[in-house]
């Protein structure tokens, strides 16, 4: 089992753009600076929140390296490798290996539906071609399929797959992976929502977009909830909410971009097939939710 501590707060990465639409590694460090700032305890690079999907190869691998050095070990490093190809998710695995990040996130394949037998072989084949920590990435609704709790149970036997990034928004399926999964398996939820409710499982924590501009509050419903303060740890996060829910009224990462750049912190805007938010649409959006943002 992994010996990384990646902590209660990975937050899932926007990628910066500059004005013609390129990779800006200047705001990306300086996004990491502010991501360190406010309390994540892990960086996920590269993943749905960093439109993986329109960055290409040699743009990932910029990306890692860019992070890799200027982190340079004070949070471990997650990079977003699965595709749904396996032998692209494995050279994107090898890749990232070359880049010295700390662990790799791999999503189930999307689109082409596998079957259960065909996860099991993904993921087994991709584990056998890294030394990396593998968390596992389940959500259905945007891949098609999903991985059942049986196939889970047979990937957690494998030695570096050591947690999952749980998606499908349902507390009861979070519940029975808790009761079957080894106690060291790292069990994160996917949506900001089901934070705290994660947390008094006993799972690790959340994989969370929210912490972008929540991240101090979301680290402080973790350490009252660890300091059994249990009632005000749910009063913070029953105030954080209505945000949880708000930053994802448009696709994700278009709202919490347009946050972003109102906060101070321009990462551009998004690739198509994604749309940035219009200026109304970002005004209403950081009037609905500036009152909880992190100052």
């Amino acid at each position: 089992m992994c010996d990384l501590n990646f902590g209660p707060l990975i937050t899932a990465a926007v990628t910066p753009f500059d004005e013609c639409g390129q990779v800006d590694l200047r705001q990306l460090e300086k996004l990491i600076t502010h991501l360190l700032d406010h309390h994540s305890t892990s960086i996920l690079l590269t993943g749905t929140t960093g439109e993986a999907p329109t960055l290409n190869a040699i743009e990932k691998l910029r990306i890692w390296e860019r992070a890799v050095d200027f982190i340079d070990g004070r949070v471990p490093t997650i990079a977003g490798v699965g595709t749904n190809n396996t032998k692209a998710t494995i050279h994107n695995a090898k890749l990232a290996e070359e880049a010295e990040v700390d662990a790799l996130l791999v999503v189930v394949p999307y689109y082409n539906k596998p079957s259960q037998k065909g996860l099991l072989k993904h993921f087994k084949l991709v584990a056998e071609n890294t030394d990396l920590p593998i968390i596992l990435y389940n959500i259905p609704s945007r891949c098609g399929t999903g991985l059942t709790i049986q196939t889970i149970l047979e990937l957690a036997k494998i030695p570096n797959i050591i947690g999952i990034k749980e998606s499908t928004g349902d507390m009861a399926l979070l519940t029975k992976l808790k009761l079957l999964l080894p106690e060291d398996f790292l069990l994160y939820s996917g949506d900001d929502a089901l934070y705290l409710d994660t947390l008094k499982l006993g799972g690790a924590g959340v994989v969370s977009v929210s912490s972008h501009l929540v991240g101090k509050k979301m680290m402080r419903i973790y350490d009252l909830l660890v300091a059994g303060w249990t009632l005000e740890s749910e009063d913070l996060n029953t105030r954080l909410l209505p945000f949880y829910q708000a930053i994802f009224t448009y696709p994700n990462p278009s709202p919490v971009k347009a946050l972003l750049a109102k906060y101070g912190i321009d990462v551009g805007g998004v690739r198509l097939p994604l749309a940035s938010l219009e200026e109304h649409e970002a005004d209403a959006l950081w009037e609905e939710v500036e009152d909880v943002i992190d100052q």
